[in-house]
């Protein structure tokens, strides 16, 4: 909401407000820290998307890899699309992969008074550390730095900027909703993922599942087929919406802190070329059980790179200067530094523990 409210009330995206607002160390930091955002969130893309192939044609892991680098010419045939017309393709892929979820849980009807139990906060039962390993994972993959860097740029299609008071105070509204909508999409179908291992697993007996191919070879002779099916189905649709994504999130990052444009399929044969290689000698020398491991540390990395987004993007819309009238209240800059304080110290609190 706090990238929405920049771009449509500066008319600029993160990465211009923070070119004007940082010297050429600031710029550089940012830019590189969000560089490696990207990487690292197409770094799980290219794993997920290659066991996808995997599971559903039976390819080798590491040609699986080389494969996704085709994605490259999907990118290539949206050039010249308009913003509506990608964010409609996104979103088909995104209720192309909620669809395939929401299915298996009708596929393997769950125990949903367990289900209510497992909404109740409590002790998980791992190692503090393996829990704070998950917990950064799981807020890496759902806001992903790089994503705070679009969402200012595409809310500015809406052409507020400048507008009357009330338009620019009701499409802030708009976009409030519609942020709190995705983000309640998002937890379902996260939801639907944990829902679906515990009827599938745990219900059976299952209790040593730890990776995502020995879930979908398990799940098989446990729900059938067509569930296995649609796993593979929505580890693909979600490994090319982030391509979508990540690759326009480049260009905005480029263009805002390098003045630079360059064709969107050649930023993709760019970032894919940089994850490609961490990705197949993360296979090679670690063998393909390490996937789900890779998986999770490549989201870690999202949340370690957030608060160097987070960070420029508070101080932006906190100052009236750039927001006037619209730059967040006390209340709300308390709730954002407090935020980010506590993604900080985990993330700090992580390191330590590893370095230790």
């Amino acid at each position: 909401m706090l990238a929405a409210r920049l771009g449509l009330v500066a008319g600029k995206d993160l990465a211009q407000a923070s070119y004007d607002r940082y010297g050429r160390f600031g710029r550089v930091v940012q830019w590189v820290t969000a560089e490696v955002s990207i990487i690292a969130c197409d770094i799980a893309e290219v794993l997920g998307c290659a066991l996808a192939f995997k599971l559903l044609l039976g390819v080798p892991l590491a040609w699986g890899i080389v494969l996704t680098a085709l994605d490259t010419v999907i990118v290539l045939g949206l050039q010249g699309k308009g913003v509506r017309q990608i964010e409609a393709i996104v979103l088909g892929l995104i209720a192309t992969m909620a669809f395939c979820f929401v299915a298996q849980v009708a596929i393997t009807p769950p125990d949903w008074h367990a289900v209510a139990k497992g909404l109740v906060p409590g002790n998980p039962g791992h190692d503090s550390k393996d829990a704070i390993v998950l917990a950064l994972g799981i807020v890496g993959a759902t806001i992903m730095p790089h994503n705070l860097y679009l969402h200012s740029s595409v809310v500015q299609t809406r052409h507020v900027v400048g507008g009357a008071r009330g338009l620019i105070r009701d499409t802030l509204a708009l976009v409030r909703i519609d942020t709190c909508v995705s983000l309640f999409v998002a937890m379902l179908v996260n939801a639907a993922i944990l829902i679906v291992a515990g009827a599938a697993f745990h219900a059976t007996g299952q209790h040593d599942v730890t990776d995502i191919e020995q879930a979908y070879r398990l799940i098989t002779p446990i729900a059938g087929g067509a569930a296995a099916l649609l796993f593979g189905i929505a580890l693909l649709a979600s490994g090319q919406s982030s391509t979508l994504t990540g690759t326009i999130a480049g260009q905005v990052i480029m263009d805002g802190f390098l003045h630079t444009k360059i064709p969107c399929y050649q930023r993709r044969l760019i970032t894919r070329g940089l994850a490609l290689v961490p990705a197949l000698i993360g296979v090679l020398w670690l063998g393909e059980g390490s996937v789900g491991q890779l998986l999770v540390w490549s989201q870690v990395l999202l949340s370690l790179q957030l608060p160097f987004a987070m960070w420029p993007l508070i101080r932006s819309v906190s100052d009236r200067n750039t927001m006037g009238e619209h730059a967040i209240g006390r209340r709300m800059q308390v709730a954002a530094w407090a935020l980010f304080v506590v993604i900080t110290g985990t993330n700090l609190l992580l390191i330590t523990g590893v370095a230790g």
